[in-house]
C-alpha cells in the first residue's frame, strides 16, 4: 500500500482507524473527529449563505416509503432492513425521500419557491466486502446532501447558483478546475421517456447558461433523473467525481408532491438533488490523499504544536498554548522526553504546519520562534504571532 494512500495516512496521522468488528465504517479519533466537524462546519456555513434551510431526517424509515419512491427496486440488495412484527423496514441509503416528506407536511405555495433544504445525512449501504476501500467505499458515510423544491423557470438559477458555490468550496480545499460529466437516462429506469426528454433538455440548457462545458456519459443518470458530475483532479491526476446536481422530475409525482400555483391549481415542483463533497468520509479521503496528509492550515486539527526547549520554559510554553487557543487557533504542547530535533520530525510525521519553539531567549523577551512546514523560520512577539497565524486561516 502506497504511503499517501488514505487508509495509512489516517492511522498514521490519528485520524481514525478501521477494523473487523465494524466492516466498511470508521473508528473517528479526536484528531480525525475535530477533521471532520471542520469540514462540515465550513460546508454548513457555505449551505447556509447560499440559502439553504438545515434538517434532520429518519435513518430509519419503512420499506414500504421506499417502495413507493423506487429505490427498494433498485437498491433494495444493498439496503440494510428488517422487519419489526408485520411491518418492514431499511436504514436510508439516500435522503430524497425524507425531504419530499418534509415538503409535503403543510400546503406549499409556488411564492415560498426555491425551497432549499440541505442535510448532513448518515447513511448506510449494504457493500460487498470485497468492494469496500478504507473510506473511499464505505458501508456508513455522511452525504452532504440538499434538495431543492423548484418550478422549471428557477432551474437555470439554480444550476448557476450551485456552479459558484462548487467553485468557491473546491478552491479553499486546494483543487483547481473541475470536469463535469452530463450522466443521461440509464437503461433501468423510472419515468417516461417524455419525462426524460424533458428532464434531459432542461439540465443541459442551465448547464450550458452557467457556461459549463460538458462531456457525454450515456446511461449514468440516476435511476430518477439526469445528472451533472463534477470531477476534480488530484495531484497525482487521478479524477474523483464529487460534486452532482440532478434534475428530478419523477420523485415528486410518485411521493405525491405538490404546490399551489397564482391561480390555485396545483401542480407537481420540480426536485433538485445535490451534493457538493459527496460524502464527508470519501471527500477526507481524497483531501488526505491529495494533500499527501500535510493538510491546508485551516484544516489542520492541530495547528500549532508548541515545544519548550528545556523544562525551564514549560510554564511559558503552557501560556503560549492557552493564548492560542483563546484566539481560537488549535494549539498542543509536546513536552515528549525527546530531543528538539526528534519533536520537531514528530510533528512533520504529524502533519502539524507550524512548529512554535520557545527556549530561554523567548521566555525572556516574550516572543516565540515560528517554524512552517519548508523550514522558513521567524521569530516574533506572541501578540504579532497570534495575529499572523489567524491571517493563515484565510491563505
Amino acid at each position: 500500500m502506497d504511503s499517501h494512500d488514505h487508509r495509512m495516512l489516517g492511522p498514521r496521522l490519528g485520524l481514525f482507524h478501521q477494523q473487523d468488528e465494524a466492516p466498511g465504517t470508521a473508528f473517528w479519533h479526536p484528531r480525525g473527529a475535530t477533521l471532520y466537524r471542520l469540514i462540515e462546519s465550513y460546508i454548513r456555513c457555505e449551505m447556509r449563505r447560499a440559502g439553504f434551510l438545515e434538517v434532520r431526517t429518519p435513518q430509519l424509515l419503512a420499506r414500504s416509503l421506499w417502495e413507493r419512491s423506487g429505490h427498494w427496486a433498485k437498491y433494495g440488495d444493498n439496503m440494510f432492513a428488517f422487519a419489526d412484527g408485520e411491518r418492514a423496514y431499511a436504514l436510508k441509503p439516500m435522503n430524497c425521500p425524507g425531504h419530499v416528506q418534509m415538503f409535503r407536511q403543510q400546503i406549499r405555495s409556488y411564492r415560498e419557491l426555491p425551497l432549499r433544504f440541505s442535510e448532513f445525512g448518515a447513511c448506510h449501504r449494504y457493500e460487498p466486502s470485497g468492494a469496500l476501500h478504507g473510506l473511499m467505499r464505505a458501508r456508513a458515510f455522511t452525504q452532504d446532501d440538499a434538495h431543492v423544491f423548484c418550478l422549471r423557470e428557477h432551474i437555470d438559477g439554480e444550476v448557476a447558483r450551485f456552479c459558484e458555490l462548487l467553485r468557491r468550496v473546491y478552491k479553499r480545499f486546494g483543487f483547481g478546475e473541475f470536469v463535469v460529466g452530463f450522466s443521461t437516462r440509464p437503461p433501468l429506469r423510472e419515468g417516461s421517456d417524455a419525462v426524460w426528454d424533458e428532464a434531459e433538455a432542461l439540465l443541459a440548457s442551465a448547464a450550458r447558461s452557467a457556461g459549463l462545458a460538458f462531456r457525454e456519459q450515456p446511461g449514468e443518470g440516476a435511476f430518477y433523473g439526469p445528472k451533472l458530475e463534477f470531477i476534480l483532479r488530484d495531484r497525482d491526476g487521478r479524477e474523483w467525481q464529487c460534486g452532482t446536481i440532478q434534475v428530478d422530475l419523477v420523485l415528486p409525482e410518485r411521493l405525491d408532491a405538490e404546490l399551489a400555483t397564482a391561480s390555485g391549481a396545483s401542480v407537481r415542483p420540480v426536485m433538485l438533488h445535490h451534493a457538493v463533497l459527496g460524502s464527508i468520509e470519501r471527500f477526507t479521503a481524497v483531501l488526505l490523499e491529495h494533500h499527501r496528509g500535510a493538510l491546508p492550515f485551516w484544516l489542520a486539527p492541530e495547528q500549532v504544536v508548541v515545544c519548550p526547549v528545556t523544562a525551564e520554559q514549560q510554564d511559558y510554553a503552557n501560556s503560549v498554548v492557552d493564548a492560542l487557543n483563546a484566539a481560537d487557533v488549535r494549539g498542543t504542547i509536546d513536552i515528549a522526553d525527546e530531543t528538539l530535533s526528534r519533536r520537531i520530525v514528530s510533528a512533520h510525521e504529524r502533519g502539524i504546519p507550524i512548529l512554535c519553539i520557545v527556549g530561554a531567549k523567548e521566555c525572556s523577551a516574550g516572543t516565540v520562534s515560528l517554524r512552517e512546514r519548508d523550514g522558513r523560520q521567524a521569530v516574533r512577539s506572541l501578540s504579532d504571532s497570534i495575529q499572523w497565524l489567524k491571517s493563515q486561516e484565510a491563505a
